[in-house]
């Protein structure tokens, strides 16, 4: 026994006498766990690596769910990832709106939008949500709500329509697309600031809007510009009012509010994505840049500008400004209207 533990003693020595080689070991050792470790992290950092589902608060075929359809399309090709479009229509919007911001924040539920159910209603109605709720990815366009009148409709000019509602207050009367939602708030904000008053009829909906009017059951059509186009270019209708600061070059006889002297109170219909607050900041700026990048697209521009309606692609922290200073707008005009309960 004696004889085997120098040897042994002596063997071992040998072998941790090696600074070089223990060194190397550890440092190999170091390295592999440290690849290791990093392996999920990596895996999980990639995005997206499944199909994105994108919630729209309208049902099939509207303007809100047609543009964000071609924008997704768009955007798929882009992220190379599917989109599937799924639609949450009722309660102007909000039903929607909530599993929006009720979905796992991991950036695969988005919200495909337009500004009704996160600036306006939900002064009007009782919303299950607040603007904390969810964040900007991108507004995508925006467009002027129009005020036309029948051909024989006595004014002729922006102008004009202001003098005679101002002769005839409360006579006359407009349609919109519910009490609360866009076209009335947008509506009575230009109006408040005319000093003029018309009557508000509400409606189920844009198409209900448009037929009451060619049926002449209301005296004012209030609304997008794409629907009532084919009637301003038969000669039926003549557009008077925009609620943007410029002019339409397919209205060329519309007074923008520059015209009228009122730009401050300009309010757009647009549309843009969203995102369940949490979302991580990293996955949210590739969203952000793949859908701005999918708004300047040729494809998109000419699918816009179809149905006059302008490209924007802006930024998120611009969409929030967007969305705060209209939220609060809105509150002003739901307010002074008496809808705030």
């Amino acid at each position: 026994m004696r004889k085997n533990t120098p040897r042994f003693t002596k063997g071992w020595s040998r072998v941790s006498a090696g600074p070089r080689l223990g060194q190397g070991l550890l440092a190999v050792v170091s390295a592999v766990l440290a690849w290791g470790a990093s392996m999920p992290v990596q895996a999980q950092d990639k995005y997206p690596t499944r199909a994105i589902t994108i919630i729209v608060p309208t049902s099939p075929g509207g303007s809100t769910d047609t543009v964000i359809r071609q924008l997704a399309e768009i955007t798929s090709g882009i992220l190379k990832q599917p989109f599937v479009i799924l639609n949450r229509p009722g309660a102007g919007g909000m039903i929607g709106t909530s599993a929006i911001v009720r979905a796992e924040p991991d950036g695969y539920t988005l919200g495909g939008i337009w500004n009704a159910p996160l600036t306006m209603t939900p002064h009007t109605l009782k919303a299950q949500y607040s603007p904390d709720d969810y964040v900007a990815v991108s507004l995508s366009d925006s467009a002027p709500i129009v005020l036309c009148t029948k051909a024989n409709f006595p004014a002729n000019t922006g102008i004009e329509f202001v003098e005679y509602a101002k002769e005839n207050p409360d006579k006359l009367t407009y349609g919109t697309d519910g009490v609360g939602a866009t076209i009335q708030l947008a509506s009575e904000r230009i109006f408040t600031k005319l000093g003029i008053k018309l009557r508000s009829v509400p409606f189920a909906g844009a198409g209900q809007t448009l037929q009451s009017f060619l049926s002449n059951q209301i005296d004012v059509y209030g609304g997008s510009i794409a629907p009532i186009m084919p009637y301003v270019k038969d000669k039926t209708v003549k557009c008077l009012i925009l609620s943007s600061v410029n002019r339409v070059e397919a209205l060329p006889h519309a007074s923008s509010l520059t015209d009228l002297g009122i730009p401050e109170v300009q309010t757009l219909l647009w549309h843009g994505i969203i995102a369940p607050k949490g979302v991580s900041a990293d996955r949210l700026k590739i969203l952000e840049d793949a859908f701005r990048k999918a708004a300047q697209t040729r494809e998109f521009r000419t699918f816009l500008a179809s149905q006059s309606i302008n490209v924007e692609g802006t930024s998120a922290k611009d969409m929030r400004k967007t969305m705060d200073d209209e939220y609060a707008a809105m509150e002003h005009v739901a307010k002074a209207l008496g809808l705030i309960k």
